[in-house]
């Protein structure tokens, strides 16, 4: 190939290179803006670790939540479990700004009339009874309760748990409702397991604990001779007055048939355990503890059917958006298929995406266009010329000799040679080409039939002549 030649190819490949970077970065530079402005919605992947305020070592709410973070480490995430006295310091904590805590439990009833616009609810998660157990009098028949109202606790050395905990502020408003919670009435912040075998060893007379059945303080207290169970009979009552609270029944032999325990049917009193999380949790952990709370509580038990539980019923605190979509669709989609952290992943990437991938889609339709509309539009400029030069030599031929019209001519058709076109674009030169000479083949008939008019009037004219001075 001549040097001539390979200066023409690498002007093609120059010519080329630039009408697709012409083309390419506008479209790369929306792709890179609707990516960043996509990246604008995207949850940051979850943390590795959540923070969640429990309760005393020895209740319920810890032992659920190490059962969670037995749920949790099997997705690789660490459930940090940090102890508390109990509901009311666990709300405390994630009202408060500054407390490294991100989840909690808190009993139903805890929040009422306060200010939560930082905190939302995953939902009740199990009815939590308050249980009154007393010591029985020696005095005391076995047909009937020994005490069968809270008015004969006045006077009573009475633990109602420590400041802080649920189970003391829902004791101490049933305590006032019947006078009975000023001296000589004595209250002890005894609570759990201690106050269980307090009133064993008879230090106290009373103790008031909220928890599952299966918590270690209610089943030592109900397996301790000498301590009964007090029913609630006045429970309807209760719940009129404390909407919050429901009525539970607790049959006879419903914790041990062998043993007959209790030894007749019990009406208790119960608020609901509620899991409340700050607003900013990431959407990606409240899914995961919607699934833990289910494990964990959705089974039936001694007061609940199989999947009563958790549920989005019966909250003060307004629920999260994460547990609304999960009580009406369930387990998020991806994760029914995938592990926690590629589901996580996944769903991160199609919120990016997804937009990028609408804005793509069309602009990649678009880009051939615009490449092909670039480099015809080459062509298309000698077209716009060719035209001018035609006109102007119908309308005004005179106003260049033949010799300058088809100079003009000439020098399209080398511009137009010397166009720098991809192969895939050739036929539109050589169609410029062949309608160039099309137009220099025109122009050269109308200058023949101009000259061959000019010397047929000439030739007249020298006919005429002589005639003229023969009769002068």
């Amino acid at each position: 190939m001549s040097n001539p030649a390979k200066k023409f190819m690498r002007r093609v490949v120059r010519m080329t290179l630039r009408d697709l970077l012409v083309i390419g970065l506008p479209i790369t530079a929306l792709v890179v803006f609707a990516f960043w402005a996509a990246y604008q919605f995207v949850q940051p992947a979850p943390p590795h670790e959540l923070v969640i305020s429990t309760g005393a070592p020895d209740g319920s709410y810890h032992s659920f939540a190490a059962r969670y973070r037995e749920i949790f480490a099997r997705n690789h995430i660490e459930l940090v479990l940090e102890p508390s006295a109990g509901a009311v310091e666990n709300l405390r904590r994630l009202l408060d700004p500054h407390a490294a805590v991100d989840v909690g439990f808190v009993q139903g009833g805890i929040a009422r009339g306060k200010e939560t616009p930082n905190l939302v609810s995953l939902g009740m998660i199990y009815p939590e009874p308050l249980w009154l157990f007393y010591r029985r009098p020696a005095t005391a028949g076995a047909a009937k309760p020994a005490i069968g109202s809270l008015d004969q606790l006045s006077g009573k050395r009475i633990a109602i748990g420590p400041e802080g905990s649920g189970t003391r502020m829902l004791a101490l408003e049933l305590l006032e409702a019947h006078g009975v919670s000023a001296a000589p009435t004595v209250l002890s912040p005894l609570s759990g397991i201690p106050a269980a075998q307090a009133l064993a060893d008879g230090d106290i007379d009373a103790a008031f604990m909220v928890g599952a059945a299966q918590s270690g303080a209610v089943w030592t207290a109900l397996y301790t001779p000498g301590i009964e169970l007090f029913s609630f009979t006045q429970a309807e009552a209760y719940v009129r007055r404390l909407p919050f609270l429901s009525v539970l029944t607790l049959p006879r032999g419903a914790i041990d048939l062998q043993r007959n325990i209790p030894d007749r049917d019990i009406l208790l009193i119960s608020p609901k355990a509620m899991l409340v999380a700050k607003k900013d949790t990431h959407p990606a952990l409240i899914d995961l503890l919607l699934q833990a709370a289910t494990e964990v509580h959705g089974n039936a038990g001694l007061f609940q059917k199989a999947g009563d539980f958790p549920t989005p019923k019966g909250s003060e605190i307004p629920l999260s958006k994460e547990a609304e979509r999960y009580y009406t669709s369930g387990r998020p989609f991806l994760q029914r298929y995938l592990p926690f952290w590629a589901a996580t992943l996944v769903d991160r990437l199609i919120v990016m995406l997804v937009p990028v991938i609408a804005i793509l889609i069309p602009l990649m339709k678009i880009a051939p266009y615009l490449y092909s509309f670039r480099v015809r539009s080459r062509v298309f400029r000698y077209y716009g010329e060719l035209k001018l030069l035609e006109l102007q030599a119908e309308q005004a031929p005179d106003s260049r000799t033949p010799q300058q019209w088809l100079a003009e001519v000439d020098r399209i058709e080398t511009a137009a040679h010397r166009i720098p076109t991809p192969t895939a674009f050739a036929d539109q030169v050589y169609t410029l080409r062949s309608h160039v000479h099309m137009v220099r083949g025109a122009l050269l008939r109308r200058f023949a039939m101009a000259a061959n008019k000019t010397g047929v009037e000439t030739g007249s004219r020298q006919d005429v002549q002589p005639a003229k001075t023969q009769s002068s």
